[in-house]
């Protein structure tokens, strides 16, 4: 029997992906009055290696759904294709059927438990975002848990923090700890710490915290001024991006586009020589 490096080639053979080797960096959303925009910027990193410069993290599913991912890209393009097989058959039978975004986030919900469940999970994290068919935008978040959740991240959060406070309901605290849900903004990776401060604030002071009031313009400068703080504080974080625009006309995928930086503010920076 082959044996490689001392290893049963057949041993080998049946090992799991323990770590991601090439990964992306954090996905940005956010509904607005017209619909909603994801955002992702196109780098593909090697453990700490920048090593692929234009791979494209926001896809067009169909004309009202989008999809963005951050994690290990195999696993994405691996999904992907899965997808692409599906919304290929849907326009084979020429029904007027097309899969909705909550339809979407929750069949790769269900994909992402069944995978970590064999304990050969898919490395990610999506945002789903789209129009459903009354017109009302969806922005939907689910990570290789897969265990889904109606409440928002706030809300989660919130009740996270409830549980804590009060011993007797320790205990259940996991069960509340979901993996998938929907919001008015949303983010993966790093940005679920320095850019969903930024994106809410921008909903409440412009907004009222009510997204049908929120313009286009605006929401497009919260996620250009989000992803720019990303890539001033996050090393995995490039410059060069794409958008992704539901509306009720269909959906544009705007890239490569790059971000004016200014880092005249670096030589204030002292103490890390």
């Amino acid at each position: 029997m082959e044996v490689l490096g001392g290893v049963d080639s057949q041993e080998y053979e049946r090992k799991h992906t323990l770590s991601p080797a090439c990964t992306g960096t954090s996905v940005l959303g956010i509904k607005y009055a017209d619909g909603i925009i994801i955002a992702a910027d196109m780098l593909v990193s090697y453990g700490s290696l920048a090593r692929f410069l234009d791979v494209e993290r926001v896809a067009k599913v169909n004309d009202t759904t989008v999809i963005a991912c951050s994690g290990d890209v195999a696993d994405y393009q691996l999904l992907k294709r899965r997808i692409d097989e599906q919304t290929h058959t849907d326009n084979l039978l020429s029904d007027g059927f097309k899969l909705s975004p909550r339809a979407l986030h929750c069949w790769i919900t269900r994909v992402l438990y069944n995978r970590r469940s064999k304990l050969n999970p898919l490395w990610n994290t999506y945002i789903v975002g789209g129009r459903e068919q009354d017109g009302k935008p969806f922005l939907g978040f689910c990570n290789l848990l897969g265990v889904f959740s109606r409440w928002s991240s706030f809300e989660l959060l919130m009740n996270i923090g409830l549980f804590l406070r009060r011993s007797t309901y320790r205990k259940k605290t996991n069960a509340h700890m979901r993996s998938s849900y929907m919001d008015d903004c949303l983010a993966t990776g790093f940005g679920s710490y320095l850019a969903i401060p930024l994106l809410r604030q921008r909903l409440e002071d412009i907004a009222r915290g009510d997204p049908s009031k929120l313009s286009e313009t605006d929401a497009v400068q919260a996620i250009t001024d989000a992803m720019r703080q990303l890539y001033f504080r996050d090393c995995r974080a490039f410059n060069t991006y794409q958008l992704a625009f539901v509306r009720a006309d269909g959906v544009e995928v705007r890239g490569p586009l790059q971000l004016e930086s200014d880092w005249s503010i670096a030589e204030y920076v002292a103490g890390y020589e």
